[in-house]
């Protein structure tokens, strides 16, 4: 027989046995992200509002979440921000001094030191730098949208199926998905609230957005990035930016299905100088979709106009209003409304952070890759003057110039402001993109 202390070295083997088991039989990536630290990482690519409050909202999700590295083109932007969530998070920004990266390479050390990237800079950049962080293993959020050109669609599809294969999320910064009130307005109109749908009025109408003024002596190059959301090559333009959001709430209502050919207007009326960039001020889609649904869709930035920020489907037995932030309703037989509940960018995060937790996987790449086919056909018709089938967007090769990866300091830049201060911009029936 053996003796007490002997029982118990024998129980402490065969509890340590069993526990090596049990571990070995789940997923190693649920541990991945504590290598010993019980943390989990977090990187920020990009320091501007969207993404400080992407990492404030990573944070939010628990005391084990962990700001580590944070990158942008410029010192100032990194400083601002990172000062910024050391007081709106103390005690959860670990960011050391030699981790607040600057220049054009500084995603690449970020995605190094990070267990989920959070990626909210200039648009451009936004698919290939999620590429990138899906290569290395890490988890990513990317902010909308997604692509820009047919070049960046084709680099998210590469994303969404490494996700795949490396088992790692991707999350969307499409928030309506994860906002309560529009999940709950289109499960509705999923279930037969408002009949079948006939068309949909898409509108996302404000003033100008973020317009950032040149500083003394700043180069070109330097202005345009410090500007980048007024410039078509880094940013893709109002479509793509604004109506991203509204034409993905339309592909979900019309469950995925995706528009057989659209036209468009677009141009410049009132906002004039460098600050504006090259971007319309104004633009409307005409989206034709093969059940005869047809989506019109509009957006504009300009100064003491209409705004409004809202879907509003029509079906035969009644419609349905969603808006961006989930304030919703339903006018027909069978009413309902809801007010603002919780805001779908927290939630996005709440269920990112869950899944790493957990080791599950999110990945948003069904929505995500056609949602942006959509606008980019959007946009590409309203600058060429254009009809522009879904065949021909999804099968061509066009691109905003230059290619990501050759944006380096020391670049000429594609556009240069003209005698006037104006930077040229499309026209509609000369311009041509496919």
């Amino acid at each position: 027989m053996a003796s007490p202390a002997s029982r118990r070295d024998i129980l402490k083997t065969s509890a340590a046995a069993a526990s090596a088991a049990t571990l070995a039989s789940l997923d190693v990536a649920r541990f991945a992200h504590a290598q010993g630290s019980g943390y989990i990482k977090v990187g920020m690519i990009g320091s501007g509002g969207r993404c400080t409050g992407a990492a404030e909202q990573a944070l939010n999700t628990g005391q084990d979440v962990r700001l580590v590295a944070l990158c942008d083109v410029f010192e100032e932007r990194v400083q601002a921000k990172l000062g910024y969530l050391k007081n709106a998070k103390p005690g959860q920004v670990e960011v050391p001094a030699d981790h607040a990266f600057t220049g054009f390479d500084g995603y690449k050390k970020v995605i190094e030191c990070s267990d989920v990237v959070l990626i909210a800079c200039a648009s451009k950049f936004h698919p290939f730098y999620a590429r990138a962080a899906l290569e290395a293993g890490k988890h990513v959020f990317v902010e909308k949208p997604h692509a820009i050109d047919a070049a960046g669609c084709r680099a998210l599809e590469d994303a969404v199926a490494l996700a795949k294969e490396k088992k790692r999320c991707l999350v969307s910064g499409l928030h309506s998905r994860c906002t309560p009130g529009c999940r709950e307005a289109i499960r509705r109109v999923h279930d037969g609230a408002i009949g079948e749908i006939v068309a949909i009025e898409e509108n996302f109408l404000r003033a100008p957005y973020n317009l950032v003024r040149r500083k003394p002596g700043q180069g070109e190059l330097l202005y345009q990035f410090y500007n980048w959301y007024h410039f078509c090559w880094l940013s893709g333009d109002d479509v793509i930016q604004s109506l991203a959001h509204n034409m993905d709430r339309a592909t979900w209502a019309l469950k995925g299905m995706t528009p057989a050919k659209c036209h468009g207007l677009g141009g410049r009326s009132t906002s004039f100088g460098e600050v504006y960039g090259d971007m319309f001020d104004h633009h409307g889609v005409v989206y034709q979709y093969p059940n005869g649904v047809r989506v019109y869709a509009n957006c504009c930035t300009r100064n003491k106009c209409h705004a409004d920020y809202s879907s509003l489907i029509l079906g035969t037995k009644g419609r349905c209003r969603v808006t961006e932030y989930g304030e919703s309703s339903i006018e027909g037989a069978a009413a309902w409304k809801t007010g603002m509940g919780k805001d779908g960018h927290q939630v996005e995060q709440d269920e990112l952070f869950a899944a790493v937790r957990a080791g599950n996987v999110v990945n948003h790449g069904d929505y995500m890759v056609p949602s942006t086919w959509v606008v980019l056909m959007g946009q590409v018709a309203c600058y060429t003057g254009q009809e522009v089938t879904w065949d021909q967007v999804t099968k061509s090769t066009f691109g905003f110039g230059p290619a990501w990866d050759a944006v380096k300091e020391g670049l000429e830049p594609p556009t240069k402001p003209g005698p006037d201060g104006n930077y040229p911009i499309p026209v509609p029936g000369v311009t041509r993109l496919l």
